[in-house]
């Protein structure tokens, strides 16, 4: 199972959400890809996640994941618990120091839900945290020094011992996401 895991109030139908399903649909049409809409609290988040997951293992199949800012961080702690390969993309590296500007009252615009951050959320995703990567060789990061959310330092620091493609300016999207497609795909499901 290829496991897609969207960022913070973001969707399966964002840029990099359409593009990787378009891709794995054309080039590895046998790879079950799954990209569910996250509940938008991290334990409900981590809950449905560790349920697929969970699912996958029971029918015998490898993990992948492909994790995008907030879904990078919850992506660095399943390939690290339950294994697997995980490409984390722009990653958060510690979201609980960014949630205080974000609690009150939120919108996803890809799913037009209107919800509540709490201070019990920042508790919630903390404890996902992988404060030190043990299985380097499970992840490929791809990194843009112009993400305009995220210190792109802090994950190049944590993943130093990782694989990693760091391109200067891009943003917060990542600029240019469908060029990467073969050499995440590589990374994936090329035996090593």
């Amino acid at each position: 199972m290829l496991l897609y895991i969207h960022g913070f109030n973001s969707s399966p139908h964002s840029d990099k959400g359409v593009v990787t399903a378009k891709y794995i649909a054309k080039h590895f049409p046998a790879i079950n890809l799954v990209q569910p809409q996250l509940p938008a609290t991290p334990k409900a988040a981590m809950a449905l996640l560790t349920e697929l997951v969970d699912q996958a293992l029971a029918r015998g199949e490898r993990l992948g994941f492909i994790g995008s800012s907030l879904g990078g961080y919850f992506a660095s702690y399943l390939a690290e618990h339950y294994g697997g390969r995980a490409v984390l993309v722009n990653p958060a590296v510690k979201p609980f120091e960014l949630f205080d500007e974000f609690l009150g009252p939120q919108y996803n615009p890809y799913t037009e839900e209107d919800y509540q951050i709490l201070p019990e959320h920042k508790l919630e995703v903390a404890q996902y945290d992988t404060p030190a990567i043990s299985h380097p060789d499970r992840f490929l990061v791809l990194l843009q020094s112009g993400d305009e959310v995220l210190d792109y330092r802090q994950a190049v620091n944590k993943y130093q011992c990782c694989q990693m493609l760091i391109e200067a300016g891009g943003d917060h999207s990542f600029v240019g996401y469908e060029q990467q497609m073969p050499g995440i795909c590589d990374f994936l499901f090329l035996d090593k």
